[in-house]
């Protein structure tokens, strides 16, 4: 906008527009856009710099790279597997020392053990032997050997878990009231330590086949980018809609008699089945409690009452289902690659699209001003005023309102002034301007008057040019008044002032 000074929008002015010798006609003919409106349409060129286009590197280039890569690699492969050696090396050391400590702490007495740890820098033999088994665990990492000493742990744990929980096996009748307390505790405790063990491993299984989806899915865009996408897009669109059917018909229910149009009776009795259902369950626990040996807990199904008797297990069943994990999963892959792809929106939530922004580089054309209907709107003022919000009469109605307006009524002096009407100033550099006006005042006048319009031959300039020669002339005194005069004699004497112009 700063290259749109006022004596550049002047210049345009001047340069571009024209009166239109009737202005609706003219602009339907750029409404309906013909070939005769494209050939009126000026365009104005602003200053433009091409961006610098990088070309490409070439294929010396990119061998060059490649092997600059390729040699930085294997630099950094050399320093990694020298820091690993290294780092096995000080492992090593620090199992022989560690060894050595614990050889010797068997030979010394156990009242000098306190004196010789002083020395070492380990509070305990425990301690030496924590760390003893710390450094082979690292040793073995850093050697890429697979962890033995895990599955002794895991074996360590269930040898511990079955010691700790050997007061399940024990019948209740030999129990006390305090030992059938702990064995209910240690019930709930071990059933529940196993459910978050199958629910880690359930977590490792889906992260690997997760892993797994997304190596196949990576080589199939590496072999063909073009098609994987199109399937992508293909496979999100009929997940979407399976999806949102199945929600529809969840929120509308599955028996409607078709007077139900907002789905709110469907809603309510699929409702009202489930609570109908966990009230069910829940009088049945309440009932079988206290019945004999409490063995609730000791089979899977029994922690699946807790989901049933929820409030939300309808909605928990939605949260787990596979084909909006794998809706959710493609929608993540596809905002990957596909700069372009805007996910949809579940209806009744409060999520809002994000518009995301589409980046081009600027052309020629957004340099560019096109001058269409503006050629002949800005002229039409002269005779259209309301354009532009003035209630005032346009320049052929008062030049017709002018020449109805003189006292003579002699039809001679009418046809005289219309056969000569002289315009001046800046807007008669117009084209069409004569015409326009010519046309307008001969729909005024009688059917057959003759009427010429005229253009100065200097229309800036010949208004000043007069008014100087006037000012000039020796008889300009005696044909003027003052406003003295004006103020001291009033508009009744200018009335009757009768001036005669001689130069």
């Amino acid at each position: 906008m700063t290259r749109f000074t006022w004596e550049k929008v002047e210049d345009l002015k001047m340069e571009h527009c024209y009166v239109a010798p009737d202005y609706a006609l003219e602009a339907q003919l750029f409404q309906k856009g013909t070939k005769e409106a494209e050939d009126k349409t000026r365009c104005w060129q602003l200053p433009w710099v091409p961006p610098v286009v990088e070309e490409g590197p070439s294929e010396e280039e990119l061998a060059r790279r490649a092997a600059i890569k390729e040699r930085q690699g294997q630099r950094l492969r050399e320093m990694a597997e020298a820091k690993r050696s290294s780092r096995i090396n000080e492992l090593e050391n620090e199992l022989r020392g560690l060894a050595f400590l614990l050889k010797q702490l068997e030979q010394v007495g156990e009242e000098d053990i306190p004196s010789f740890l002083a020395d070492t820098g380990y509070a305990s033999k425990q301690e030496i032997e924590s760390a003893h088994a710390k450094a082979t665990q690292s040793l073995r990492k850093a050697k890429g050997e697979p962890k033995a000493e895990q599955v002794e742990s895991d074996e360590k744990i269930d040898l511990s878990a079955d010691e700790k929980f050997s007061l399940l096996s024990v019948p209740d009748n030999m129990l006390s009231a305090e030992q059938l307390k702990e064995k209910r505790r240690l019930n709930f405790l071990k059933t529940t330590t196993e459910g978050r063990q199958r629910a880690k491993q359930k977590r490792m299984e889906e992260e690997l086949e997760r892993e797994r989806k997304n190596r196949e899915d990576e080589e199939r865009r590496l072999a063909n980018p073009v098609l994987y996408l199109e399937e992508l897009h293909v496979k999100y669109k009929e997940l979407s809609e399976k999806v949102e059917q199945r929600k529809r018909l969840k929120t509308n229910g599955g028996n409607t008699n078709g007077n139900n149009l907002s789905g709110g009776v469907g809603r309510g009795e699929r409702l009202n089945a489930a609570q109908r259902e966990r009230m069910r369950l829940l009088t049945t626990a309440a009932f079988d409690r206290g019945k004999g040996e409490d063995t609730f807990g000791a089979r899977d199904e029994d922690w699946q009452l807790y989901k049933l008797m929820s409030k939300d297990n309808d909605d928990d069943d939605d949260e787990h289902d596979p084909e909006e994990v794998e809706l959710t999963r493609i929608s993540s892959r596809l905002q990957e690659i596909d700069p372009t792809f805007i996910p949809k929106v579940e209806s009744g939530t409060s999520q809002q699209v994000v518009e995301v922004p589409k980046f081009r580089p600027l052309t020629k054309e957004d340099f560019q001003v096109l001058l269409g209907v503006e050629r002949f709107r800005c002229p039409e003022i002269l005779f259209n005023p309301n354009l532009v919000g003035i209630d005032q009469a346009g320049m052929d109605e008062m030049a017709g309102v002018s020449i109805r307006r003189l006292s003579c009524d002699s039809k001679d002096v009418e046809d005289r002034l219309t056969r000569s009407i002289l315009i001046t100033g800046g807007s008669c550099l117009f084209p069409g301007i004569s015409e326009r006006l010519e046309a307008g005042i001969r729909m005024i006048r009688p059917c057959g008057s003759p009427i010429r319009v005229l253009r100065a031959s200097d229309p800036v300039l010949d208004a000043w040019h007069g008014a100087s020669m006037y000012a000039s002339a020796l008889q300009f005194p005696s044909q003027t008044f003052t406003r003295t005069d004006y103020y001291e004699k009033g508009e009744d004497w200018l009335r009757r002032y009768q001036v005669r112009y001689s130069l």
